[in-house]
């Protein structure tokens, strides 16, 4: 360990400790090596931006990782203005939503019943449960998220923001008992069900029973899985970290007979909202952030296809029901390692390696080289988000050209910099993007991209409370937005856990799970030769290659002294009154 020598140097350490959670970063330290990644780059980055008042870009933190480096990249350009600071703020008597809460607002009119933009998190909970506390605890957390509280309503024709008091609010626990067997499908049932965002605040939230004794006043012995439904709108995945965290210390406090003693949240979403919309500037000014993002995208989506055709079990319905399921599998620590040491030795990241992988895989399958591949970025740079739900989530789609004949590595540097790119134009909301595209639209699929990848690293939330354990319950809510979505997950062996979330529409789960074992059979190519060429990695194995074999065994014995006339005489003696010709219309028997 060698400390940071200057006031810089020990900013930048500061930040690599606040985004990374450890305790000590000395000047040597590599971000990448400490555990970093490209998702994660990009809230440092932001972070720097703001405390250093200046505009550092992805690509310098890939280029420089190590705390002096940085800082020796950056020392010029301290002070050379960075972005308005996110703060409270005066607000108009009608706030507006966020760019990307228009888009979410304009789907929830035209299908309010629809709950494919819900955002679902489950706990269970085993032990001594206050229903009384766990009540008091729910309405803590509206009290303290004004997003939790807000309904959309159309104002001449605009959607704007109304934040209703927290006493006005009539959120209730719903109780439920139920059996083993039906708990997954009544939970699936109650995350699906729609919300009318102009009428109420979009979020619910119950509790379902699967044994329970009373011990004591307002004290319960329970088995219960604890369910929070909130619509995209008003939340997104990352915020269901703090929405279940917030929760607990809640309920922490007032089984003590207290209240949360949390500080007060810097922001609210509505200054989000309001803070956005200035930093972005105006699309009429050609030197506001927004105007510069919207060239570059355009540039760079420029004639894409509007669909990846993949090979599919079914026709594409002409209206997409979003009704999906989902295949696993696990990547071993020691593999993830060995993908690690390809990244370090790229000077690129883990989620670039396997975005190459996927882009390759893809390219194959489809027969394409031009890949778009989706990805979500959590939007939130600046640390006054950190504790927040929200919206702010936003996704970038992920142009490459695959040139089969490339080796791993040359692909792999390509990707590099469509991912830096990407990233450096991170603002822009894909729902804006969208409209400055113009893809073809259709109901049938997404647009601009139909798969996904999404790199998930961020942790385990675990909670201690007073007699009762807490665990984190997953479960498949039967939904898919897309036609495939690839999940990586941190895994706590050090491995990495694959979900593939598919369109039950197009293919059958025996499908996906040869696109699975694929994608694992790219990577491990990628992780043992990056100097193998892409295009040659062979994508069946031998049980497949076994298989295709026993289709083309076709072969049958034949009289070499017979002639065509001959046989046909024969047939002409086993069949005469078969149809043996078929000719406009007209059919003519073997014996005529």
């Amino acid at each position: 360990f060698r400390a940071p020598v200057s006031v810089l140097e020990q900013a930048v350490a500061d930040v690599f400790e606040e985004v990374l959670g450890i305790d000590r970063v000395g000047a040597d330290d590599d971000f990448f090596a400490l555990g970093g990644n490209s998702l994660l780059a990009t809230q440092v980055v932001a972070r720097l931006s703001t405390a250093l008042e200046t505009r550092v870009a992805v690509r310098t933190l890939f280029e420089a990782p190590t705390v002096e480096a940085l800082a020796a990249r950056m020392e010029s350009h301290v002070g050379g203005g960075g972005r308005r600071a996110l703060e409270p703020v005066q607000r108009p008597a009608h706030i507006p939503l966020s760019l990307a809460q228009q888009r979410m607002w304009f789907l929830n009119r035209f299908d309010p019943e629809s709950g494919v933009n819900n955002i679902p998190v489950a706990v269970r909970l085993t032990g001594h449960l206050s229903l009384q506390a766990l009540r008091a605890a729910i309405r803590d957390v509206l009290s303290r998220h004004e997003i939790l509280r807000t309904v959309y309503p159309e104002v001449d024709g605009v959607a704007t923001q109304m934040i209703l008091p927290a006493s006005a609010v009539k959120q209730d626990l719903t109780v439920e008992t139920v059996v083993a067997p039906e708990l997954l499908p009544r939970m699936v049932e109650f995350v699906s069900a729609g919300f009318d965002v102009t009428a109420k605040p979009p979020v619910r939230a119950g509790l379902f029973m699967l044994s329970k004794q009373a011990i004591a006043e307002n004290l319960l012995d329970v088995d219960c899985v604890l369910v929070f439904v909130v619509h995209h709108i008003a939340s997104d995945g990352f915020s269901t970290g703090p929405l279940a965290r917030d929760v607990m210390l809640a309920y922490n406090a007032r089984v003590q007979g207290e209240t949360p003693g949390w500080s007060p949240l810097p922001v609210q979403f509505a200054d989000f909202a309001l803070w956005q919309r200035e930093v972005l500037g105006s699309e009429s000014d050609p030197k506001s952030l927004l105007s510069e993002q919207i060239s570059y995208w355009s540039t760079q989506l420029a004639g894409m296809p509007s669909v990846l055709d993949l090979p599919k079990d079914f026709a594409r319905p002409a209206v997409a029901s979003y009704a999906g399921a989902v295949r696993r599998l696990t990547l071993s620590a020691d593999f993830v390692a060995q993908l690690n040491e390809v990244a370090r030795a790229s000077q690129t990241s883990l989620f670039m390696v396997v975005h190459t992988a996927l882009a390759v895989l893809l390219a194959r399958l489809s027969g394409t080289a031009d890949i778009a591949i989706g990805t979500p970025v959590a939007g939130r740079g600046e640390r006054e988000l950190d504790d927040m739900i929200g919206m702010f989530v936003n996704t970038l789609v992920l142009r490459t050209k695959i040139e089969p004949g490339a080796t791993f590595g040359e692909l792999l540097a390509v990707v590099r910099e469509v991912d830096l790119s990407a990233f450096a134009h991170a603002d822009l909301p894909f729902e804006r993007l969208v409209e400055v595209i113009g893809p073809e639209r259709s109901q049938a699929y997404s647009p601009l991209f139909q798969v996904m990848l999404t790199f998930q690293n961020m942790g385990l939330t675990r909670f201690e409370l007073p007699d009762l354990t807490v665990s984190a319950v997953p479960f498949d809510d039967g939904m898919a937005k897309f036609d495939l979505q690839i999940t990586l997950i941190e895994n706590a062996a050090g491995g990495l856990d694959v979900q593939l979330n598919y369109a039950t529409d197009l293919f059958t789960a025996e499908t996906i799970d040869l696109v699975g074992s694929r994608y694992v059979r790219v990577l491990e190519a990628f992780a043992a030769d990056v100097n193998s060429i892409a295009g040659e990695v062979p994508l069946t194995d031998a049980r497949e290659l076994a298989e295709i074999a026993s289709w083309n065994e076709t072969a049958c014995g034949v009289d070499g002294s017979q002639t065509l006339v001959s046989l046909f005489e024969r047939q002409v003696g086993l069949t005469p009154d078969a149809v043996a010709v078929v000719c406009e219309g007209e059919c003519f028997t073997y014996a005529e």
